[in-house]
């Protein structure tokens, strides 16, 4: 049985995931007219160039994050218990500023996994290397409670890191479902990464359930190898009133498709109590499914290896342990709460004889005014007159919605998105009349070349930098 509390001011938290939410359908109501070009108004935080050539990044971002204690989410989700969130205007308060495009940007942060998985001449170490990538890639959504933009159909956004070895492409290829796809690059030839995701979100009452649906691929070049898998789902609890806690859960299964090696990961729901919260554990195996070397930690911390019969011993040896507590302990569990656990220790235990793999970095300590942002984040939406003459018009780094609210003006931003969904609305059925299909410009729909999914491919020519005929979408 669902309580329908209004939330209290205090305690009112934006209540919408991360990294999948943009399949909120922005169907918003009201026109209003205007363009405006990003170098006006406010510095958008343009790194500056060091003397070795690596640009600077910036830090921070123009203004703090807003109070969101006057604004109550309940009266917008009450209508949608059990529906997919695909047709709900959300107020642009529960949002943070940057597009969905920018926060699949995100899985890119820990790059220097894939430069060492293609450093390294044994395939199983490098698929322990690729597994560390796949659960850092969801590592920063970690306490992100606001929702990206919805991307509007023909949006572009790319990120070059020359520190970090790569540049990336993304294209919003589908408005209904919504549809990202990216393809990144290594600088020196070493990979390619690429996918296009879905997500699919369901409201449960107290809880916003997120399934990235959509295959993700990264091929190292050096070797010949393609690794083939999926995200797992994600949950936010407490959406309408409480302390938001978000969950990851479901198995993750990477495939090595020249090896025929697979890693099984499980991210594990938090389970009573919350012994469970955030844990992952896995197994890789090869193609007769022996266990090859047992990983584990958490998705939100770090990720080690250990050979399987030790993990096994210590796992058989927990559960006792477990037990013997259950046991001198009297449990009720009538009533399911929603409440986040707290979990017997914050750290993972490290098995004697485990080899670390990744650790995350620590966020900025301006995080927590800056939604809760990474470093890596922080800079997903910089831009300088000098980027600024470069990429095309359709790069969301130049959306004034997402621009508005990074500098704080907070009216400003709920005008101009209202005005970007009327816009597209109005192209919409523009199309329909003359009966003219979208065409994507820089992916086309085509099977993974590896799984034989449905998948978006890169079509190429982008970085030659020559923009000409791209939809007036801003």
């Amino acid at each position: 049985m669902m309580h329908c509390q209004i939330p209290s001011p205090e305690r009112t938290l934006s209540r919408l995931e991360a990294v999948t939410a943009h399949s909120f359908e922005e169907e918003g109501e009201h026109l209003s007219s205007g363009k405006h070009r990003m170098s006006e108004g406010k510095d958008c935080g343009g790194g500056d160039a060091l003397s070795n050539g690596i640009k600077k990044h910036r830090t921070s971002l123009p203004s703090p994050m807003f109070s969101r204690n006057d604004f109550s989410i309940w009266s917008i989700l009450r209508k949608c218990i059990g529906m997919e969130l695909s047709k709900i205007t959300m107020p642009v308060i529960f949002n943070e500023p940057l597009s969905f495009l920018q926060r699949l940007t995100e899985y890119m942060e820990h790059t220097y996994l894939i430069h060492k998985a293609s450093s390294l001449a044994d395939p199983v170490e490098r698929m322990q290397c690729v597994a560390a990538f796949a659960v850092s890639a969801v590592a920063s959504q970690w306490e992100r409670t606001g929702k990206p933009f919805n991307p509007l159909l023909g949006e572009t956004y790319e990120l070059v890191r020359d520190d970090l070895g790569f540049r990336l492409i993304s294209e919003q290829v589908s408005h209904h479902p919504p549809i990202s796809a990216f393809h990144a690059e290594g600088l020196n030839n070493d990979f390619i990464f690429h996918g296009s995701i879905y997500p699919k979100l369901k409201f449960w009452g107290k809880s916003v359930e997120a399934e990235p649906k959509g295959t993700i691929t990264l091929e190292l070049l050096e070797h010949n190898e393609a690794y083939t898998w999926t995200n797992p789902t994600c949950c936010v609890h407490n959406i309408i009133v409480g302390k938001l806690w978000i969950e990851q859960y479901g198995n993750v299964e990477i495939t090595n498709h020249k090896t025929g090696d697979k890693c099984v990961l499980n991210f594990k729901p938090c389970g009573l109590f919350g012994k469970e919260l955030h844990k992952v554990e896995g197994f890789i195996q090869d193609k007769s499914k022996k266990k090859l070397c047992a990983l584990y930690g958490k998705w939100t911390e770090c990720l080690y290896s250990v050979d399987p019969a030790t993990f096994d011993a210590y796992k058989k040896n927990d559960k006792k342990n477990t037990e013997e507590k259950k046991n001198s302990k009297q449990m009720s569990t009538s009533e399911e709460s929603d409440e986040m656990p707290v979990p017997d220790s914050e750290s993972v235990f490290v098995i004697p004889g485990s080899v670390l793999l990744w650790r995350i970095a620590p966020r900025p300590p301006n995080s927590a005014q800056m939604y809760n942002f990474t470093s890596f984040a922080m800079v997903l939406n910089e831009v300088d007159k000098e980027m600024e003459s470069v990429i095309p018009k359709t790069d969301c780094r130049l959306r004034p919605d997402i621009r508005a609210m990074e500098n704080g003006e907070i009216d400003q931003a709920s005008e101009e998105k209202k005005r970007l969904e009327e816009k597209q609305r109005a192209a919409r059925k523009n199309r329909s009349k003359s009966e003219e299909d979208w065409k994507t410009r820089w992916f086309h729909q085509g099977p993974n070349p590896y799984s034989g999914a449905q998948d978006w491919i890169y079509s190429g020519s982008y970085w030659d930098r020559n923009y000409f005929n791209l939809p007036d979408i801003y």
